[in-house]
């Protein structure tokens, strides 16, 4: 969040953009193999050998994708890396570098940049990848911030949507659907706050859905988990938009149907009671919340007994002819179309 106004505020003027980047930029190692030359020069230079690279960029846009008055801004230079470095384990590869990209407008001090970048070098050590550039200007709108993430992977081990095959499992990591219920726990205490802000929320029993919204976490491990139990995925997405949404990009890039079984989603508890507090349907949330980071992926019939035991993985559905459509199979037996409902950053312009 932003500095209160008797705290310190250097105005980001008085450094210029060398001199910010430099400021921002000074406690950042770099630490992978492949970097050859990081921040310091025009270009990084970076060395991958035999390896296939993989690239992905995002952009957060400041109330569009997140909202600073519940969004520290540590958390948001954390989740801003988080969610492209997503992107390249979707690909079943190992993110290595990414570059960090903001526009900012002058509401903003100094103090308040440390504290993004804060985040930033948090996840960039967390997940063991370098920050190898950027850039920074000026912003009439606000914040904005452009990640890009790099990775590698041997050829024999990408993962694409377009690989998933009649009668392939579909299995998704962890639980879905807390993010969403996290986001609209801060918006309603932000409603209260704004009414009475002499009101202090008690959010101990949200602790788990506000942190899949304030600090989602990507799976890095699932890349390694999958090469030590000798399954190759034969197609995978991360879970931005949604599961509905995902499950209909992988069975359209793939010419597939699918059956989803609602039995099978995976939901965690405090997502089950904020459901029932909201008067909300959990399978609903669970297919069109989003931002939850996990992974979707199909793998072949014959790797079932390989993944059937591990808690880190929940078999939702199979795929099918894509004659057959894709299906929401319900607790009544009852096969509904699967319709993508996940958020869509184009329906928040006016």
């Amino acid at each position: 969040m932003l500095k209160d106004k008797g705290e310190q505020r250097t105005s980001l003027a008085s450094l210029g953009e060398f001199g910010l980047i430099d400021h921002l930029t000074a406690n950042l190692k770099c630490t992978q193999p492949s970097t050859v030359k990081g921040i310091g020069d025009d270009a990084a230079v970076l060395d991958f050998k035999s390896k296939k690279i993989v690239v992905s960029t995002d952009l957060l846009v400041e109330g569009v994708h997140f909202d600073l008055s519940y969004m520290p801004l540590k958390h948001l230079g954390y989740k801003a890396i988080v969610v492209n470095l997503s992107d390249i384990y979707a690909m079943n590869a190992t993110a290595t570098q990414v570059t960090v990209s903001i526009a900012v407008s002058n509401r903003f001090p100094l103090e308040a940049l440390e504290e993004l970048y804060k985040g930033i070098q948090m996840a960039a050590e967390v997940y063991k990848v370098d920050v190898v550039g950027g850039d920074t200007t000026s912003s009439t709108k606000g914040l904005l911030i452009s990640v890009t993430a790099i990775g590698e992977v041997e050829e024999e081990n990408i993962t694409y949507r377009n690989g998933a095959k009649e009668n392939d499992l579909l299995v998704v990591t962890g639980d879905v659907g807390g993010a969403f219920l996290g986001l609209k726990v801060l918006q309603r205490e932000k409603s209260v706050f704004e009414v009475n802000p002499n009101n202090q929320p008690d959010l101990d029993m949200y602790t788990y859905i506000i942190e899949r919204q304030l600090k989602p976490e990507a799976r890095k491990d699932i890349s390694k988990l999958l090469h030590d139990l000798d399954v190759k995925p034969t197609s995978m997405i991360d879970i931005s938009d949604g599961l509905s949404s995902e499950i209909m990009h992988l069975c359209k890039q793939s010419k597939v149907g699918c059956n989803l079984y609602e039995d099978k989603i995976p939901l965690d508890p405090q997502v089950i009671s904020t459901c029932e507090e909201f008067n909300i349907d959990s399978t609903m949330v669970a297919l069109s919340g989003g931002e939850d980071y996990e992974l979707l992926f199909t793998v072949r019939q014959e790797d079932f007994p390989k993944i059937k035991a591990n808690p880190n993985f929940s078999i939702i559905g199979h795929i099918t002819e894509a004659r057959e459509g894709i299906h929401l199979v319900t607790r009544a037996n009852t096969k509904i179309p699967l319709k993508a409902q996940g958020w869509n950053a184009m329906d928040e312009q006016e």
